[in-house]
């Protein structure tokens, strides 16, 4: 657990940074996604380039907010899940409780 609170203390652990796997379902799908903006970027305009890019730019912040809230979410279900493996009187009848 120290180590654990050392690494967070000193900004080492970082979970909105990850890697992608050269050959993951992730990888093949965000190039798949960057091939079609190309190509779409390609047959528009400069005025629709601008509206293109306000809107990739759009659901980018979408993206983030949605994969804090979803961080935390997840942090609060496993505290919770702790806390109640160390309740004594969860109901457990092997020990009891009821």
């Amino acid at each position: 657990m120290r180590k654990t609170l050392e690494d967070l203390y000193y900004g080492n652990i970082t979970p909105n940074a990850q890697d992608m796997a050269p050959n993951s379902e992730l990888k093949r799908a965000t190039d798949r996604v960057a091939r079609f903006e190309n190509q779409l970027t390609e047959l528009l305009d400069e005025t629709e380039q601008t509206i293109l890019a306000k809107l990739i730019k759009s659901q980018h912040e979408i993206d983030s907010i949605t994969a804090l809230e979803n961080f935390i979410l997840g942090f609060r279900l496993g505290v919770r899940m702790m806390a109640e493996c160390m309740d004594d009187n969860d109901g457990d009848i092997r020990n009891g409780g009821v």
